[in-house]
């Protein structure tokens, strides 16, 4: 009976993530490690404090008051993901064809992403000049950031013709106007509101939704099509060069090795034998790309503008 991939998936993540487990566990009955070292046995399988302390140093909000109760959650789910290996393996999913390509999948993901961290983690880190040069560029973000209240409709990219729209708009027609003359002409547009400070904002729309004043309605083009805003409300929350430091010192550190990766890739693949066979040698070229594991990424300043909006802030 074929299990269901959904279960196959799990066992492999139970598997790949309890892969310390086996080896600490297996072909060393006769060892005599430390018994610091070993918080439980399971079926005569050791779970190394290692294990936890890894987990644990992983784990979000863990201080020194919940640590404790934070190790102990992270053993109990290592027992059960013990057990569950153990079965897997009594079942012989190990062997599975499926698992076997998922296992593998996680084992080259590991790897590359692995690579990429080395990588970014030889970066030189930004300098003060080159903060306050960030702070200075982006006034919007920082001395002159606001948090909006918007009303926005996005329209995709080749929706339809959209001839006349900017001139109805510049004509001080209300959101609901915008939106009957787009259902007239058969335009799809999605509508969402919202309170949004700077940084979660595109970065390189900032500038035109900043020059917006309250009540005062914009049509903007993004990679993705149309999108018009309207400025509800807006309310100054500036954030001064102190403030700002650390969230302009890990943007310009994910952007630094985000380009660091870029040319890397594109170096390996410039020295490399790339070969396509069969049907992929038909295809069009396609724009280099990094592996699937990318760069490791941190959090961006202000979660936002540099996370989302700043997407290159990511």
């Amino acid at each position: 009976m074929r299990m269901p991939r959904s279960t196959q998936l799990s066992l492999v993540l139970a598997a790949a993530l309890g892969s310390a487990v086996i080896t600490t566990g297996c072909g060393n009955a006769d060892s005599k490690a430390p018994a610091t070292q070993v918080a439980a046995k399971v079926n005569g399988t050791e779970i190394s404090v290692h294990q936890i302390n890894a987990m644990l140093a992983k784990a979000n909000g863990v201080n020194s008051e919940n640590a404790p109760q934070a190790r102990k959650e992270i053993l109990d789910r290592l027992i059960s993901q013990q057990l569950a290996v153990e079965q897997a393996i009594a079942k012989k999913l190990d062997r599975n064809p499926d698992v076997l390509l998922n296992i593998d999948a996680a084992r080259r993901d590991i790897l590359a992403r692995s690579y990429l961290e080395q990588l970014a983690s030889a970066n030189t880190k930004p300098t003060d000049e080159e903060v306050k040069r960030y702070f200075d560029e982006h006034p919007d973000l920082f001395t002159k950031r606001r948090i909006y209240a918007l009303q926005e409709l996005a329209i995709p990219k080749n929706a339809g013709s959209l001839v006349g729209l900017k001139e109805y708009i510049g004509s001080g027609k209300s959101l609901d106007d915008i939106v009957t003359w787009l259902k007239e002409r058969n335009i799809p547009a999605r509508a969402s509101q919202g309170s949004r400070p700077a940084e979660q904002l595109p970065l390189e729309l900032l500038p035109k939704i900043a020059q917006l004043k309250d009540g005062q309605t914009a049509m903007l083009e993004t990679p993705q099509g149309i999108m018009i805003m309207r400025l509800v409300a807006s309310q100054n929350a500036p954030i001064d060069e102190a403030g700002a430091k650390p969230r302009i010192q890990q943007f310009l550190s994910n952007e630094r090795n985000s380009k660091a990766v870029a040319e890397e890739m594109k170096k390996l693949r410039d020295t490399a034998k790339i070969e396509l066979v069969g049907d992929f040698a038909k295809l069009p070229a396609t724009p280099a790309t990094a592996p699937a594991a990318e760069a490791p990424k941190e959090p961006t300043p202000a979660a936002g503008a540099i996370e989302k909006g700043v997407a290159s802030l990511k």
